[in-house]
């Protein structure tokens, strides 16, 4: 961990901190919700010494990387813009692409708008759904979900933050990185998430140790939870910029893995979407889809062996 090398550069208007290793092909890495570059960190070691070179910044709003005030400062326009300026810096014209989590929806955006800059795509949890031109997505997921839902939870500016004040952050990093309840979240505000995190592990488990779950801690203590909250709050402005995109597809060669536990994977609809074709029509170069026997959502970080090697498997083809 002490030869990854940490620097910090001006990218799109803010500073971004950026974590990375090894040379070679570029592989770039982008973290999900509540995480950081450190989600990465077994991903980075295991390129490096695969003769690439691996890259994982701290997103916009995250860690070391810049917080802007406003909300709308979250576009993934915006954060492609971001991640466009890091590769021109780098002087990379084109690199491999993981994902993970909202790191993963970013990726989509990433191979939408800007699909010369990428060689291949490895997308981890989260697949890609498509525009519906009729319906906004957060109207979509109060319909399917209520109102309780996480996603619709966090959509107020200030609510959730508060109450992830009130709750001490390694509960709360625990309880997210290690959850295998495959049940769409759905949290009352009588409940609230302190009662959804009062059951933890006795012990972490094997793939999370003290010192990983301190390094989130110290950051998100720092930082607090609004800035990767406000990728949710834009995911209503992200279907109105993108209308222009209606329709387009996904022409970057793919792969995509999900854990068998996976919340994401249980969300009604979602398997018959992967499986029966329609996930494959918006990405008609999806090669692969791995779902991975006993693995929860935090699959880069539980599983990063097997990750590692669907990773390369995948890459080195190319």
């Amino acid at each position: 961990m002490e030869k990854i090398q940490h620097k910090n550069v001006t990218v799109n208007g803010i500073k971004m901190h950026v974590a990375e290793i090894g040379e070679g092909p570029a592989v770039l890495f982008l973290h999900g919700f509540p995480e950081l570059w450190y989600s990465w960190r077994h991903q980075l070691l295991y390129f490096s010494n695969k003769g690439y070179r691996a890259i994982a910044p701290d997103l916009r709003g995250y860690g070391d990387t810049e917080i802007p005030s406003e909300i709308s400062s979250y576009t993934a326009f915006h954060i492609v813009g971001d991640l466009i300026a890091l590769l021109d810096i780098l002087d990379l014209e084109k690199v491999f692409l993981v994902g993970h989590d909202w790191g993963a929806l970013i990726a989509w955006f990433f191979c939408l708008f800007r699909p010369d800059r990428i060689k291949a795509l490895v997308n981890l949890s989260c697949e890609l759904r498509p525009r519906n031109p009729l319906r906004k997505p957060i109207d979509c997921l109060r319909e399917l979900l209520g109102d309780d839902y996480y996603m619709c939870r966090f959509q107020k500016p200030g609510e959730v933050e508060e109450e992830f004040a009130s709750i001490d952050t390694a509960k709360l990093m625990i309880g997210f990185l290690t959850s295998r309840d495959t049940r769409p979240p759905c949290i009352p505000k009588e409940i609230g998430f302190h009662q959804a995190f009062a059951q933890l592990p006795a012990t972490l488990p094997s793939w999370l140790t003290q010192e990983d779950v301190n390094y989130y801690v110290e950051k998100l203590n720092k930082t607090g939870f609004t800035g990767g909250l406000n990728y949710y709050r834009n995911m209503d402005k992200n279907w109105e910029l993108t209308a222009p995109f209606s329709g387009c597809k996904i022409q970057v060669p793919t792969k995509f893995v999900v854990g068998e536990l996976d919340l994401t994977y249980h969300i009604p609809g979602i398997k018959e979407y992967i499986h029966n074709g329609g996930f494959k029509k918006e990405v008609p170069s999806l090669e692969e889809v791995v779902v991975m026997e006993g693995a929860a959502h935090f699959i880069n970080q539980e599983k990063p062996d097997e990750i590692n090697a669907h990773i390369y498997d995948f890459i080195q083809k190319f």
